[in-house]
């Protein structure tokens, strides 16, 4: 058995609860993003919180839309929160080309998280806010491009909310960057897509990586589009990025090399090699409710 899930067995057999170990170890969940693309960690989660086996976990990292589906794991309602995947009326609303033609970015965060998470389909943000296991969304600041831990600044549900927007703030996509305590950020995937680097320094023993991309999907170059027009943007919103940006897709190499290496202390759960490929803007219903079906099914096949 892997070490990573040999820990979180002997946890769960000795009931061992966050705060209370006594086994020396700090294990850490660390949850890729990819927007579309993290249904695949979102049905993972779901299938963690049917498991039992949050307990086992002494901190939360998610990146982008890896934040999101940690944070519905650590407020109990994985299940219920997963639904909005493959909500047509919430994806509509969430993603759409058009929205920018209304005043409003493609990909609308902000309502995302106060009209689905606050009212539609409530998350738990107390229960965040007051749970043993700590949450840690990560975000690239807008000045200089470091991945930034937000922990620090979330206080109360009107700074969590901010976070969940700064993890998510896609460049040109989701409009400016999210100010939160003093500074700037944006989508965490621009400085670290796979938040298992900021766990490792923080202390973390062991961690499960929950991955939204295949062992045979690999990262693809910048596309020639965004080649043209992310740099543009960043250079006016957030020039500390810049270099960050241009470095991305090696750095994602990097990941892949390293995380293949297999090394003892970290275990990735992937989809499933016939998995489909989830684009980051999809919106079809039945795709996306297959991808979270998809990423519930590798976690249990683990555990």
């Amino acid at each position: 058995m892997h070490p990573v899930a040999r820990l979180i067995a002997d946890r769960r057999a000795a009931g061992s609860l966050p705060g209370r170990r006594e086994d020396g170890h700090r294990l850490a969940l660390a949850i890729e993003g990819g927007s579309s693309r993290g249904t695949y960690s979102s049905g993972m989660v779901m299938a963690l919180e049917e498991l039992g086996l949050l307990p086992a976990f002494d901190a939360v990292y998610g990146s982008s839309a890896g934040a999101l589906n940690g944070a519905w794991l650590l407020c109990g309602r994985a299940k219920a929160g997963m639904r909005s995947w493959w909500d047509p009326d919430v994806m509509r609303r969430v993603i759409n080309p058009l929205h920018p033609l209304r005043g409003r970015p493609v990909v609308d965060t902000g309502y995302l998280v106060h009209s689905i998470y606050g009212r539609l389909q409530p998350m738990d943000f107390p229960a965040i806010l007051a749970g043993p296991v700590t949450f840690h969304p990560l975000a690239t600041d807008a000045d200089t491009g470091e991945s930034t831990d937000l922990a620090p600044f979330i206080r109360d549900e009107r700074t969590l909310q901010k976070a969940l927007r700064a993890t998510t703030c896609i460049p040109i996509l989701a409009g400016e960057p999210i100010h939160l305590g003093g500074r700037r950020f944006l989508d965490a995937g621009l400085a670290e897509p796979l938040p298992f680097h900021t766990a490792l320094a923080q202390g973390a023993t062991h961690v499960l990586v929950l991955r939204t991309r295949r062992a045979d999907e690999r990262p693809l170059p910048t596309p020639r589009a965004q080649e043209l027009a992310v740099p543009r943007y960043l250079r006016r919103h957030a020039p500390g990025v810049l270099d960050p940006w241009r470095t991305l897709y090696a750095r994602d190499l990097a990941d892949e090399k390293f995380l293949d290496g297999d090394p003892g202390n970290l275990l990735s759960i992937r989809p499933a090699p016939a998995a489909p490929d989830v684009g980051s803007l999809e919106r079809d219903p039945a795709l996306l409710r297959h991808a979270v079906n998809l990423g519930r099914a590798a976690v249990l096949t683990t555990f």
